[in-house]
């Protein structure tokens, strides 16, 4: 019986052998198959198969599988999940993987200027031309600094720079291992996830994290590797028999990255059999089958100005019809504002009362409210006695402020900045010099708002920002005239895990969208963060996707298609 090796990688990725060189040493070690799995990147492939084929051409019966290593992060770990048989050549992965790049070339550039202000000077294109052909990982970091005489080892530039949690370590934003394996499957792939030993954690949480996965679709668990003891290997094999999963394995072959790992045997005593990839062909009969149709349950959040709404505050019928497809499908919304609960609601009755699945959150997600069941699943508000204060410091800055009951807002008197406010928000006002005073419950949230002099606006903050802190008190722009006052353990990501957990669904994949500065702690929250072409430079650097148009012109619509 002949051996196979189903996790190797190449420079089109952090390998040290080209495609090419990879299948001729391939050839070499007698192997029956191999699968080139470099991460986030299928630029390898192509080659790869082409110079199976010559092998083949002249005798030798080889099979390069086309396969993926994808990065995820799951808590403080990152996770990586395989992806055997996948459409490599497909839309659906190769839109996936620009993603993918765009969010690896951030981070690889920040950590560029991490490195340089600790007195190691690395610039990102000099990288990028030494390795033209790679995606830049820790590992081609790891190999500049040796041999620029910074560390004496890639080891030690791991534990004293760049490894996680080293002071340049930059952490990019990752998707969740529930969506790795989706995209893989989408791709008609088999998900399988890599080296379980490696992630360091306890047999409860690691079982967890098998749990979870096969929930989403998982097919496979790397069991034999070549830095597993016997122990391990028994281990996790319980855990492919206890779910139902199917057994690979590989070397993790990097070339001279790795010296110590060789392609097929590892350390010297790793075998893989050719006939485990009887199972996985069959898997992949079914990925390739259903690929089509897969989809894991969604949980859209997405703020309404300057996001969902067009600048006149409609929606268009594409769009519509894109957040239909998605409610059909069984995926939920959630319209995430800083307006109060009444103008949110509005704004689904007006646009979307046809849809079900929806919810609505206001006051910067102060108030999460269930419209199937008409009730409030949720409500975290501010303490009275600082909204009174705060008024009084406002109203002597002639900053104008005004707060919220459960059916009205409530200003000092009506100005321009009222009627500002009040040409979108359809909530109706009373006037009040004492702006507490007819309130029922405690706000959930106050607003200032200055049309003209934003420096003055700003000014206020600044000066009131101490006794915010000290009160718990935050205070953040939604807009460059609208300054929100929230309790500072509320804000639009606080409302991420109540309303998951509310669902109670273990393989929801969470979707945010947004354009300003209140909207960061949401896309921070998500597992997918998706800021608005319109939006402000904060929030594009929080995200990990960037919309295909501005809101205007269907831009989260647009986006939102490819996740449905």
């Amino acid at each position: 019986m002949k051996a196979i090796d189903l996790h190797t990688h190449s420079t089109a990725s952090d390998g040290t052998y080209s495609p090419t060189e990879l299948v001729d040493y391939t050839v070499t070690k007698g192997l029956k198959a191999i699968a080139l799995t470099d991460h986030d990147i299928t630029l390898g492939i192509e080659e790869a198969m082409n110079r199976a084929a010559y092998h083949r051409e002249h005798g030798v019966d080889l099979e390069v599988i086309p396969g993926i290593e994808l990065s995820s992060g799951y808590f403080d770990k990152e996770i990586h999940i395989l992806g055997l048989y996948i459409d490599y050549t497909g839309d659906y992965m190769q839109s996936r993987l620009v993603h993918f790049r765009k969010n690896r070339e951030k981070r690889n550039r920040q950590m560029c200027e991490s490195l340089t202000k600790h007195g190691m000077p690395t610039n990102y294109e000099e990288l990028i031309k030494k390795y033209p052909d790679g995606t830049i990982t820790r590992g081609h970091f790891a190999s500049h600094l040796l041999e620029n005489g910074y560390v004496k080892s890639t080891k030690e530039a791991f534990e004293r720079f760049i490894g996680d949690n080293r002071p340049c370590f930059v952490s990019r934003k990752k998707i969740t291992p529930q969506r790795a394996v989706e995209i893989i499957r989408k791709a008609g792939g088999v998900p399988v996830l890599a080296h379980p030993v490696l992630y360091g954690m306890s047999k409860p949480r690691l079982e967890g994290l098998v749990s979870s996965l096969k929930k989403a679709g998982l097919m496979g668990i790397e069991t034999i590797y070549s830095t597993y003891e016997p122990s391990d290997e028994r281990d996790i094999r319980a855990l492919a028999q206890k779910y139902d999963l199917l057994i690979t394995g590989g070397s993790d072959f990097h070339g001279s990255r790795k010296p110590d790992i060789d392609l097929g045997i590892g350390r010297g005593h790793l075998f893989i059999p050719e006939e485990l990839l009887d199972g996985i062909r069959k898997a992949h009969e079914e990925t390739e089958r259903t690929k089509n149709d897969y989809s894991l349950p969604k949980l859209l959040f997405t703020d309404l100005d300057g996001t969902l709404l067009k600048d006149d505050k409609t929606i268009s019928e594409y769009t519509h019809d894109v957040l239909k497809r998605w409610t059909e499908k069984g995926h939920y919304i959630a319209l995430c504002s800083g307006r109060d609960i009444n103008s949110v609601n509005m704004v689904r009755n007006d646009l979307i009362s046809d849809l079900e699945h929806v919810f609505t959150i206001g006051y910067n997600g102060g108030l999460i409210y269930d419209n199937s069941k008409n009730e409030v699943i949720h409500r975290k508000t501010l303490n009275i006695e600082d909204v009174k204060f705060l008024s009084d410091c406002a109203k002597e800055a002639g900053i104008y402020m005004h707060t919220y009951d459960d059916d009205k807002f409530i200003v000092p008197k009506e100005t321009k900045e009222t009627l500002f406010y009040a040409r979108v928000i359809k909530t109706p006002y009373i006037e009040s010099e004492d702006i507490t005073a007819p309130l029922t419950n405690a706000p959930c949230k106050c607003i200032m708002i200055e049309i003209e002099d934003l420096d003055k606006l700003e000014s206020f903050r600044q000066r009131m920002e101490p006794w915010a802190k000290e009160h718990h008190i935050s205070m953040m722009y939604s807009s460059p005239y609208y300054l929100e006052v929230i309790p500072d353990d509320s804000g639009k990501g606080t409302a991420v895990p109540i309303l998951r957990e509310y669902l109670g669904i273990d393989n929801l994949v969470t979707v945010g969208a947004g354009d300003e500065q209140n909207d960061i702690s949401l896309l921070k929250a998500c597992d997918i963060a998706i800021a608005m072409e319109n939006g402000i430079d904060e929030v594009k650097n929080a995200s990990s996707n960037i919309s295909e148009d501005i809101s205007d012109r269907d831009g989260l619509a647009k986006t939102l298609v490819d996740l449905i």
